[in-house]
């Protein structure tokens, strides 16, 4: 059953003129179409006559049926964390670069948003990463990650030591310059740059990608996403770790400490246009198809 979107949060980095004119084009549209735009304090935009609402950042998520997203992939893991426990669903306006998540082109926005509001979309469930740093004194660190929790080796040179288990099993001794724990959305970010593999984001799994490993046989793996991934630093002079959960720090992990990493009760509801193909994305933005052999291509297709 389709959703009815009578309050639409407006979230992007305005400051960019590509994001704030199409933040200004498609609130103008949005309310002619009778619907409530409400948008964070901090958009400084001359909307005019046009109505809008600023609400603090708490209040935007639960306040809206809908959040649009305007600029790339970074935005939309901004606008994940205004949604994430509130069933609030997503839809983004590509005005980035690559846009895995962001998939609406400027050029068919308002279209889009007309069908988006007429009940033609197609909606999304995506799994979430929790993220838990415990020292066994000090109240856990959590944190929330659509894409990845990455370890990665903190002001130093020096490559990290450590131990990873997969449900209370052994798994490894690794060296290099850290780990990334992928969602299948984030298969294709950080972790596909350290050579993971692309999982389709309708598949429940986790990628555990070492970062310049420094044994070569060292590769990366899937589990199943309900897993539940345990990594502890090794004690070494003058190395020192920290993670991050979609870009933004938790902290650091000392020897000592854990990171503890499972599926989160949370999904984030990505709402995309009819006639989304995840295939045609990975084509589009990974070039695939264009060398020698493009010409070649399957009876009836594009």
């Amino acid at each position: 059953m389709s959703r009815r979107f009578a309050t639409i949060a407006l979230t992007g980095k305005y400051r960019d003129p590509r994001v704030g004119d199409s933040m200004l084009i498609l609130a103008r549209h949005l309310v002619s179409s009778g619907v409530r735009v409400v948008l964070d304090p901090d958009v400084k935009l001359d909307f005019g006559a046009t109505p809008v609402e600023p609400l603090d950042e708490v209040e935007l998520g639960g306040a809206a049926d809908l959040v649009v997203a305007i600029g790339g992939d970074g935005t939309m893991l901004y606008a994940t964390r205004l949604v994430a426990g509130r069933g609030v669903p997503l839809l983004g306006i590509n005005r980035g670069r690559l846009g895995f998540l962001a998939d609406i082109t400027p050029g068919e926005m308002l279209r889009r948003v007309d069908e988006v509001l007429a009940g033609e979309y197609a909606e999304e469930h995506r799994l979430m990463l929790e993220a838990v740093i415990d020292d066994g004194d000090a109240a856990p660190r959590r944190a929330l990650a659509l894409n990845d929790v990455v370890l990665q080796k903190r002001a130093t040179g020096r490559m990290l030591d450590f131990e990873n288990w997969v449900d209370g099993v052994y798994v490894n001794t690794h060296g290099g310059d850290g780990l990334v724990i992928a969602t299948p959305t984030g298969s294709t970010a950080y972790a596909l740059s350290g050579g993971g593999p692309i999982i389709h984001p309708g598949l429940d799994a986790i990628a555990l990608v070492p970062i310049c490993p420094h044994t070569l046989s060292d590769r990366p793996i899937v589990i199943r996403g309900d897993a539940q991934i345990e990594v502890r630093v090794l004690d070494r002079p003058d190395t020192h770790g920290e993670v991050t959960c979609d870009g933004l720090l938790l902290g650091e992990l000392a020897a000592g400490q854990r990171l503890v990493v499972h599926a989160a009760q949370e999904r984030v509801v990505l709402i995309h246009p009819h006639g989304h193909d995840y295939f045609r994305l990975l084509r589009s933005k990974l070039h695939w198809g264009r060398g020698s052999h493009s010409r070649f291509e399957p009876s009836g297709m594009e």
